[in-house]
């Protein structure tokens, strides 16, 4: 059991405990594998299109492909958080060519993006995964909401929440293109505008022009509608477990770190199944106390840091993954209720 800590310190101690037991070392040989092995899955993909050619098989080889992209996407996420790599340098390169050359993802908007979500997470007017979108996460973004679209939307929110997840993939793509514009916020890690604009050309220029030496026009456009709802509906129900529907930090409150990102984050149960579909995700609590610590190491973590949390009294949130999903849909359902009910929400 965990010595009597002040407050202050606590995080500290954890810290400690977490470094003594060797668990933010690099893991060199499990990330050789997960490289060569979602690498190779990529590549096959992209064979396995070719392979099939200008037949309607093709939608099957467009699932297939939305799962690869969303297994880049996992370790790019890794490299931006500096998992992979002893050097900043070699992390971010990984990073960038994973997310702009091979999806198509612009590294530096994402890396910025993250970064603050990881800062603050579940705070309103702080995190930008709670911003106010097409859906409402909160009370104010539901009593801001004046227009008819709006307002339906919102009503309905947790029956379209799926649904809109099929979408995911081209915002990523639009927001990406967008975060080149000149005074447009970004990370510097990504490299240049121009770098980014390159990588990203030279990726929808293959995607494109790969696509159209095999199938025909009609099967080149259901293709790209299938892989890219896949790709965005899998990044989708990959994070939306890992904070909705947990508690919302107001824009003005001070919580230590600790808490902060314990109280705002859900883990999923699972075996080895589970972190392979979520990428690692699973272990939100422990990812989120500690960025850098690799994929590999998060589930030794986990009985530490629960254990932790235990003696300090900190709600430790673990759920199933169909658990999850229904706590973000009764969370979004909850704030249309109102809306649903004819009254203007209470904030």
């Amino acid at each position: 059991m965990a010595a009597p800590v002040r407050r202050g310190s606590e995080f500290a101690a954890l810290s400690r405990q977490v470094r003594a037991a060797g668990l933010l070392e690099r893991r060199r040989g499990s990330y050789a594998r997960r490289i060569g092995l979602t690498v190779g899955f990529y590549v096959a993909a992209c064979a396995g299109v070719v392979w099939v050619g200008d037949s309607w098989w093709q939608l099957i080889a467009a699932l297939v492909l939305g799962v690869a992209f969303t297994q880049i996407g996992f370790l790019g996420h890794d490299g931006g958080h500096q998992q992979i790599f002893a050097s900043r340098r070699a992390n971010d390169l990984f990073g960038q060519l994973l997310g702009n050359l091979l999806i198509g993802l612009s590294y530096g908007w994402w890396v910025g993006k993250h970064n603050r979500h990881h800062a603050n997470p579940n705070k309103e007017d702080h995190d930008p995964d709670i911003g106010d979108g097409v859906l409402a996460f909160t009370t104010n973004q539901v009593a801001a909401r004046t227009g008819r679209l709006g307002q339906a939307i919102a009503r309905r929110q947790a029956w379209l929440f799926f649904p809109l997840l099929t979408l995911e993939g081209v915002n990523l793509h639009v927001a990406s293109v967008l975060s080149l514009r000149k005074g447009a916020e970004r990370s510097t890690r990504g490299g240049s505008r121009a770098v980014e604009a390159m990588l990203l050309a030279v990726h929808l220029a293959a995607y494109v022009t790969g696509l159209a030496l095999v199938m025909s026009p009609l099967k080149v456009l259901v293709f790209i509608a299938v892989h890219q709802g896949m790709w965005g509906f899998y990044m989708g129900c990959a994070f939306a477990p890992n904070h909705k529907g947990m508690a919302i930090i107001g824009a003005g409150e001070d919580i230590d770190y600790l808490r902060r990102q314990v109280i705002t984050s859900r883990n999923v149960r699972g075996g080895v199944f589970t972190d392979l579909l979520l990428g690692g995700l699973n272990y939100q609590i422990e990812h989120h106390l500690f960025p850098n610590m690799p994929r590999a190491s998060l589930r030794r973590a986990q009985r530490l840091i629960r254990a932790y949390c235990a003696d300090l009294d900190i709600s430790y949130c673990e759920t199933s993954l169909v658990g999850s999903y229904a706590a973000a849909l009764r969370h979004l359902n909850s704030l249309g209720a109102p809306l649903r009910a004819g009254s203007a929400p209470t904030v």
